[in-house]
């Protein structure tokens, strides 16, 4: 990866001092968007004990589209849902059962045409089909300008000094350097905040 970075001391300086992140395990991306609702707003101990929970209502650990949409919504309260969770979750198996939320379908489909899609779930926001196309798709050229760990970064980094909507055209300038490799300028950047 020599040389990646040329256009950009500040990722050059990162890159020599941070290993480089790994791609992500494969994961099945129907069952991590459910996990991504159940975990949102929540400690990452109480997100992995409803997610346990969760799975454990369904043979096999595996939340099948049907399963749970038959699945009372008390029931599923009852594993620590909130009502607005249950019904996003069940929104999530409703699309997945019309149109399957596998790699085969989603391999075909653009970063913005993922998005596009899977936002018609209520409850599914960009961010979370941002994290989807990163991690467990590994899409290397993921920029997600909303997630506040990676403006903090280039923030501090980069010296950026203006606000609002100003801002948001500097971030967004700084990261046309990164591509066609901004997931992983990301990473970095994600790992530089957490090493501090």
């Amino acid at each position: 990866m020599a040389g990646l970075w040329n256009n950009d001391p500040v990722m050059q300086r990162l890159a020599a001092s941070i290993p480089q992140p790994q791609p992500s395990a494969v994961q099945d991306p129907y069952v991590y968007l459910l996990r991504a609702i159940i975990s949102q707003q929540l400690s990452t101990r109480v997100a992995s004990v409803i997610c346990e929970r969760f799975l454990n209502l369904f043979p096999g650990r595996y939340p099948h589209a049907e399963a749970v949409l038959a699945m009372p919504a008390e029931t599923l309260r009852a594993a620590g849902l909130s009502g607005q969770k249950t019904s996003y979750l069940k929104n999530i198996a409703a699309l997945h059962r019309s149109t399957p939320i596998d790699p085969a379908h989603l391999e075909a489909l653009s970063d913005e045409e993922i998005i596009r899609h899977l936002t018609t779930i209520k409850g599914v926001g960009r961010w979370t089909v941002e994290m989807l196309l990163m991690f467990p798709m590994n899409r290397p050229d993921v920029f997600p300008i909303d997630d506040l760990g990676i403006r903090q970064s280039i923030i501090s980094l980069y010296g950026v000094t203006e606000t609002g909507k100003a801002q948001l055209q500097k971030l967004t300038a700084i990261a046309e350097n990164w591509r066609p490799h901004r997931t992983l300028a990301c990473k970095y950047l994600w790992r530089a905040r957490d090493k501090k």
